[in-house]
C-alpha cells in the first residue's frame, strides 16, 4: 500500500478563501499541488520556477522540454509574456475566453530567455477557484494532468490522494462532477488557426469566431 503524508486536502467550495491562500503560499513556495479546472483536474506549480518544474516532471515521470498549458486570470497577466500577431488575435481571444480553450502563443524575448522556449499555450479558464488564484498571483499556473506520462489521468479526489499525496504539498478538489474532458488546443502563432487538440469546445465554434 502506498503511504499516504499528511497534507492538505481541502474541498474549495467548503473552504474557498482558505484554499486560494493555501495554494498560493504553495505555488510562491516552489512546491506543487493538485487543483479543479474548468477541465479535469491538474497538478500546478510555477513555470518560472526551476525546482517546481522539475517536480512536476518527476510526478509525471516526463522528460525535459515538454512543455505545459499555463493558465492566467486575463488578457492583461497574458501581454506581460506573449507578442500576438495581430489586433484580430486578441479579439480572437477576448471572444473565446474564459473557457476551456488552450492557445499556444509566441512568448515575447524577456519570457522566451527565461523559460528557455518561443511558444506556450495559455487559458484563461472558466473556473472560479482558478481565476481567483492566478488574479492572486498576477502570475501563470502550470496546469497538467494529474498522472503519469502513458496512464490517464486521475480524476478522483480520493484515488489522487491515494496515489499523489506523497508527491505534491497540497489537493485542492471540487465536490462537482464535471472533470471528464481535457481543453481544446489551438495554435496561434502563425496567421492561421491550427488544431492541436478537440476537447471540450467544437473547433468549427472557434473557426466561426476567428473570421
Amino acid at each position: 500500500m502506498i503511504e499516504t503524508k499528511d497534507i492538505d486536502f481541502i474541498c474549495v467550495e467548503d473552504e474557498f478563501e482558505n484554499s486560494i491562500i493555501k495554494a498560493k503560499k504553495i505555488y510562491l513556495e516552489g512546491g506543487v499541488f493538485v487543483y479543479p479546472t474548468d477541465t479535469i483536474y491538474g497538478l500546478g506549480a510555477n513555470p518560472f520556477n526551476e525546482e517546481a518544474l522539475e517536480k512536476v516532471n518527476s510526478i509525471k515521470g516526463r522528460q525535459e522540454g515538454k512543455n505545459y498549458i499555463l493558465l492566467i486570470d486575463s488578457i492583461d497577466t497574458l501581454s506581460k509574456y506573449v507578442e500576438l500577431n495581430s489586433e484580430k488575435h486578441l479579439d480572437f481571444l477576448q471572444s473565446i475566453w474564459p473557457n476551456p480553450v488552450s492557445v499556444v502563443l509566441n512568448l515575447n524575448k524577456r519570457t522566451s530567455s527565461v523559460l528557455q522556449i518561443d511558444t506556450a499555450a495559455f487559458r484563461i479558464p472558466n473556473h472560479r477557484f482558478c481565476q481567483k488564484l492566478a488574479a492572486e498571483l498576477h502570475m501563470p499556473i502550470i496546469s497538467t494532468s494529474v498522472n503519469k506520462t502513458g496512464l490517464p489521468p486521475v480524476n478522483h479526489p480520493e484515488i489522487i490522494k491515494q496515489e499523489f499525496s506523497s508527491e505534491v504539498s497540497g489537493i485542492f478538489y471540487s465536490n462537482k462532477r464535471y472533470f471528464d474532458k481535457v481543453s481544446t488546443l489551438i495554435d496561434l502563432t502563425g496567421n492561421d488557426l491550427v488544431l492541436l487538440r478537440e476537447g471540450k469546445v467544437k473547433f468549427d465554434e472557434l473557426t466561426e469566431k476567428y473570421k
